[in-house]
């Protein structure tokens, strides 16, 4: 299933600075609570942190060229997802957690580690990407 297949989505657009990095965790926490995924759910710690990092790295990387972000938060009944796009036209090529430290490297380690899977696609046009990150809730019957 594809991020766009996903019954929900909430959209944020954010400047590209240090301080938006809470906020988009803040809105992320109560956009899935308020889909049922809630931040006690053992899936949401790795993901809010997830989350803070690709903010961070967009700050931190393409603050010079892109002026904000968009974070989209997606979700099914057993699956949470959420992108980070920026408009720099850098694009890092495939995210693995093999060979790398930090940034990406660690986003990657993280996400295999719960079973996810994360995704850069850069934009049509060349200008920019999303890094895309989706993870399994495991969800029995009984907790849907």
């Amino acid at each position: 299933m594809q991020p766009s297949d996903l019954p929900h989505r909430h959209v944020l657009t954010a400047p590209t600075v240090p301080a938006s990095v809470r906020p988009a965790r803040q809105t992320a926490e109560m956009t899935f609570a308020s889909w049922g995924i809630h931040a006690a759910h053992p899936t949401m710690g790795p993901a809010l942190l997830i989350l803070s990092e690709l903010v961070t790295d967009s700050v931190r990387h393409a603050a010079a060229l892109s002026p904000s972000l968009t974070v989209t938060l997606a979700a099914g009944d057993d699956t949470p997802a959420f992108a980070v796009h920026d408009r720099h036209p850098y694009h890092p090529g495939i995210v693995t957690a093999a060979g790398g430290s930090g940034g990406l490297a660690t986003i990657a380690e993280v996400t295999a580690g719960i079973g996810g899977t994360c995704v850069l696609r850069q934009d049509a046009d060349g200008g920019g990407k999303s890094v895309w990150t989706t993870l399994p809730l495991g969800r029995t019957k009984e907790q849907r």
